[in-house]
């Protein structure tokens, strides 16, 4: 029986109080027995936290009660175990690391496209004005071989540093095209949308919530495999139950 509550979100937003966010944030948790992992950086919070559903959301609770993370929605999972060793609360450099430092989406984001609206453009292949749709797989290589959109497009990077360089190399394949960046739960298509952007592609756009939110929202149509996750679960299919890892 899946008696618990997995929840990942992330929230670019300037922030001067690390360090004691750290704190308190580490101290909440544990109050709550919850484990997990969150990230902390001048740019914002990335957490991944699971734990009885009151409790996680209790965190949540109190997390909305500061305005800078009032609007965090959470995408959620459930386990039969606790996913997670233990409770770390870390300050980073950034949430997700891709130094390029010009790139802040505190500052502004790129479009994004909500999971239905990317389900029924790959059904017909083009966007609303017809144009025609590719997905970017902003991931490492070992998560995409666990699953990925059907056809989507995979530069085999090993880390997000790597991205982009890669979109370097490979800009002109993109030129005329609407591309739709995704990852597990946003937070680096979010920065790769950005970056594309100032690259000069036009017609990008972000998966809203990434993989795990179009689980949640869709039936999982154009996706093949798993999606890997950094907890013991390993690897979620589009139902967000635990799947056995590809040998």
């Amino acid at each position: 029986m899946n008696t618990i509550l997995n929840i990942s979100a992330y929230k670019f937003t300037p922030l001067v109080d690390t360090h004691a966010l750290a704190e308190l944030f580490l101290a909440r948790a544990q109050a709550l027995q919850l484990k997990g992992t969150i990230l902390l950086a001048e740019e914002g919070i990335n957490l991944f936290l699971a734990g009885p559903p009151a409790d996680v959301l209790n965190f949540v609770a109190q997390l909305h009660a500061d305005p800078r993370f009032a609007d965090i929605a959470p995408k959620e999972s459930w386990s039969e175990t606790q996913p997670f060793k233990k409770m770390r609360v870390k300050v980073k450099g950034e949430i997700i690391r891709m130094n390029h430092p010009a790139i802040a989406p505190a500052q502004g984001r790129a479009p994004a496209v909500p999971a239905e609206t990317v389900r029924r453009w790959l059904a017909q292949g083009t966007d609303d004005a017809g144009r025609p749709v590719v997905t970017l797989d902003t991931r490492n290589a070992f998560e995409v071989d666990e699953g990925t959109f059907d056809n989507a497009i995979d530069w085999r990077i090993t880390k997000f540093t790597e991205f982009p360089d890669a979109l370097r190399a490979h800009k002109a394949e993109l030129v005329g095209k609407t591309i739709v960046s995704f990852c597990t739960g946003g937070i680096r298509c979010e920065k790769a949308a950005i970056l594309m952007r100032e690259e000069g592609l036009e017609n990008v756009y972000q998966l809203e919530g990434g993989i795990l939110k179009y689980f949640e929202e869709t039936d999982g149509k154009h996706y093949s495999g798993g999606c890997f996750v950094f907890d013991e679960r390993r690897a979620l299919g589009s139902d967000l139950e635990k799947v056995a890892l590809k040998s």
